[in-house]
């Protein structure tokens, strides 16, 4: 299984970016896909995860009504649509999956087995 993550780059306060993931494996559609994203000096967290239906979403409080994950598992890709970005939103976000998990575990980093390489977001204030 890869993870292939892009759409990183620099934006301003107040702008939008939209991350895809692509992902091999014919499998997709039964796995669990999240986003996570590290800052400098700071731990990895999470953003936000969509079950395999795609009937099941959660976000980090941090992002809620901004970002939405969005998946096509016809195309093998989950998105991230970002929008209203400020600074603090600045990190490398990691798109990753895991099968099928409990939704107590959708947030848990521990939870996903498969991780992609990372994309850059700045947010310049």
């Amino acid at each position: 299984v890869q993870l292939q993550a892009s759409g990183g780059g620099l934006v301003q306060a107040g702008g939008s970016l939209r991350l895809s993931c692509a992902a091999s494996g014919r499998t997709f559609r039964d796995w669990d896909m999240a986003w996570f994203r590290q800052a400098p000096g700071k731990e990895r967290e999470f953003v936000a995860a969509m079950r395999y239906s795609g009937g099941t979403t959660r976000y980090a409080d941090s992002v809620k009504g901004r970002f939405t994950i969005s998946r096509d598992n016809a195309k093998n890709m989950v998105y991230l649509q970002m929008n209203s970005l400020t600074p603090d939103d600045t990190a490398v976000y990691y798109c990753a999956s895991t099968p099928r998990v409990a939704s107590s575990g959708l947030a848990a980093a521990s939870s996903y087995y498969y991780w992609g390489q990372g994309t850059l977001v700045t947010v310049s204030s």
